[in-house]
């Protein structure tokens, strides 16, 4: 699986893309940041997500905060890493890849 750079208006962090099984991926690492920038990176990177696309972002904790704000359009699915950190992956609400 190649994972290719793409530039997202509004971001701060390095996002890539793929694909798996026919479905687009986008990813990013926000373990780094400071509130506010994993949110305001994740909220500009949701606005770009197609119908079946899946955004997943790694995070030092679970964005409680965001979670409430995108309740209404998004899933999401949380997974705490070994490492401590979190992988969580958002999906429009609608979708559903499995």
């Amino acid at each position: 699986m190649e994972k290719t750079k793409v530039d997202i208006p509004m971001t701060t962090l390095d996002f890539y893309k793929y694909e798996k099984e026919g479905v687009v991926y986008y990813e990013f690492d926000a373990t780094e940041c400071s509130p506010p920038e994993p949110m305001i990176n994740t909220m500009n990177a949701l606005r770009i997500l197609g119908d079946g696309e899946i955004l997943c972002g790694k995070f030092f904790h679970e964005p409680q905060p965001l979670y409430m704000k995108i309740e209404e359009f998004f899933t999401y699915e949380a997974k705490e890493l070994d490492d401590g950190n979190f992988l969580i992956c958002f999906e429009k609400k609608g979708c559903n890849n499995g």
